[in-house]
């Protein structure tokens, strides 16, 4: 008699689960029905994004925001260049003028989603603010692709425009590209020594070439510690 009630709550445990499964696979799939080209594991990250945003900014320990607006880089930042994901250089000195956001990015991480944030943040702001995005496969090798593939998966699911650099690394060590390893240095930038923690950190730069500001991961793009500093 025991088994027989056990065995009847199995199986509707069973098909609670079951029907559960459905219905978020289902959720998944309209989530994503504009999604080009996007792996199951990508799928499932953008369409969670929100909830995992919601967790990370509750639990996240880490140092999330660090700011300093007066002093002067021993270093210019104006002599910086780059590779950008097309193989053309791109010189920063072109950007004097503006603020500029430069993020370490990833296209199978948790956060992948603030793409599309980011995309806001620099259309909302494009006549202050210059996004551009360093694509990177430093933690959990979650960037494995090409060039061309970061760039197709870019622009086709979050219609990405901002530049992207082309992928490298942006942790300290003999690899690190040149952009980071001045973000990081306080020998050049003049007082962060703070490297990207994971995929998504944002250092902001001022229209003078100073450093100003960097942002956690979990720190939305267009949340209000971000677009107060663009507005500053």
């Amino acid at each position: 008699m025991r088994s027989g009630k056990i065995y009847k709550r199995l199986k509707w445990v069973f098909i609670i689960l079951f029907l559960s499964a459905i219905a978020f696979y289902a959720f998944v799939e309209i989530t994503n029905r504009n999604s080009k080209n996007m792996t199951a594991r990508q799928k499932f990250l953008k369409a969670v994004y929100p909830v995992f945003m919601w967790f990370t900014g509750k639990k996240d320990n880490a140092v999330k925001h660090l700011s300093n607006d007066t002093i002067i880089p021993p270093v210019s930042f104006y002599n910086l260049k780059e590779t950008a994901n097309d193989g053309t250089v791109f010189d920063f000195e072109k950007l004097k003028g503006k603020k500029i956001m430069l993020v370490n990015t990833a296209s199978d991480c948790g956060y992948t989603g603030q793409y599309d944030d980011l995309q806001q943040l620099s259309e909302q702001y494009q006549d202050k603010l210059i996004v551009i995005g360093f694509p990177a496969n430093d933690f959990k090798e979650q960037e494995k692709g090409s060039d061309e593939d970061i760039a197709a998966f870019c622009k086709l699911n979050f219609g990405v425009s901002f530049s992207l650099m082309k992928k490298s690394s942006v942790i300290k060590g003999s690899s690190q590209n040149t952009v980071f390893e001045w973000l990081t240095d306080p020998a050049k930038n003049g007082w962060n020594r703070k490297q990207p923690s994971w995929n998504f950190c944002k250092y902001l730069v001022d229209e003078e070439g100073r450093l100003t500001n960097y942002f956690g991961p979990a720190i939305e793009p267009l949340g209000k510690e971000i677009t107060e500093a663009v507005n500053r």
